[in-house]
């Protein structure tokens, strides 16, 4: 049993399987894409001349995907952005009822779990080591928003001053922020919806209502 289990770990180890046989590593999707879309370009072309144009197709499409934000990295940002005001509030509570800074990240750390959650365990670790606020809190400052809380900590270690009331008030501005985005981002939407709609009419009314004038002005003149 132990030679199985130590087996099994160093097969783990080493990306290789109990078989002998080495594990494939999964496709880039990207490249697949790219290759489809050279090869569309070829085929609705069909002449060797299109063959250069299939290869510039393929690898602008290939540029174009791997400069976008994978959605893991997408959904993990958001996610940590999102839970950052309940995690101001959580700190800013476990600060008032006596706990270190240290035992406080830890706390709300585990409650939140999460990106948010092992970014602010760094945190805890980090000051429980004895670093420095800076670099500790560092590892929030990529979240949006983060930054104003990594402020006001390195603030508060340095003059002393209360961190929970400013992360209490931390947590009012990030909501407020976020309503006021969520109130754009309808507007926008609004204006979206209207558009197709407004090219849709736009050519039947050209058709309809300007095209006869036109004509029976010209035909007067002609």
């Amino acid at each position: 049993m132990i030679r199985k289990s130590a087996g099994r770990r160093l097969a783990r180890l080493g990306g290789a399987r109990l078989d002998g046989s080495e594990r494939t590593k999964p496709r880039d999707p990207r490249h697949l894409f790219a290759v489809a879309a050279g090869l569309g370009v070829i085929g609705f072309v069909g002449r060797w001349w299109a063959v250069p144009l299939g290869i510039a197709a393929g690898l602008g499409v290939e540029r174009f995907l791997r400069r976008q934000e994978p959605a893991a990295v997408r959904n993990s940002r958001l996610q940590a952005a999102a839970d950052l005001p309940l995690c101001a509030d959580l700190l800013a509570s476990a600060l008032k009822a006596g706990a270190p800074v240290d035992r406080a990240a830890f706390a709300v750390a585990g409650a939140l779990n999460g990106p948010l959650g092992e970014r602010l365990e760094r945190t805890a670790r980090s000051l429980r080591l004895g670093g420095e606020p800076a670099e500790a809190w560092g590892y929030l400052s990529d979240v949006a928003g983060g930054a104003r809380l990594v402020s006001a900590a390195v603030r508060s270690s340095a003059s002393g001053g209360a961190l929970a009331g400013a992360l209490t008030r931390l947590a009012d501005d990030l909501r407020a922020d976020r309503s006021a985005a969520a109130e754009a981002a309808a507007r926008r939407a609004g204006v979206f919806i209207v558009l197709p709609l407004g090219l849709c009419f736009l050519p039947a009314f050209v058709l309809a209502g300007l095209v006869p004038v036109l004509v029976a002005v010209l035909g007067d003149v002609l």
